[in-house]
C-alpha cells in the first residue's frame, strides 16, 4: 500500500530541511535531493510504529500559500527569545 504525503522544504543556512506536514515529521540534508530522501526514510520509520490500518494522517486536501504580515521590531525580538 502506498500514501501521498506533502513536504515543504525550507532552505536554512547550508541545510535543507523537509518537513512532511501531515505527519509533523522534519529531517534535513546538504542537498534538495538528500532532504528528500531523508524525510521519506523519516516517514517510513515512524508509519512502521503504527499498525496498518492505523495510519496517523488525512487524505484531505493541503493548500499551500504564501502570505506576508506586518512584523514589528520588539514582537520579533521578543519572539526569537532575544528581549
Amino acid at each position: 500500500m502506498k500514501k501521498k504525503f506533502t513536504a515543504v522544504i525550507n532552505k536554512e543556512e547550508n541545510w535543507y530541511v523537509a518537513h512532511c506536514v501531515e505527519l509533523d515529521v522534519v529531517s534535513q540534508g546538504k542537498t534538495i535531493e538528500e532532504a528528500q530522501a531523508n524525510l521519506k526514510e523519516a516517514v517510513e520509520l515512524y508509519l512502521e510504529s503504527f499498525e496498518k490500518d492505523d495510519y496517523p494522517g488525512s487524505d484531505s486536501e493541503i493548500i499551500l500559500y504564501p502570505f506576508e504580515v506586518a512584523v514589528n521590531g520588539l514582537g520579533f525580538l521578543y519572539y526569537q527569545g532575544k528581549n
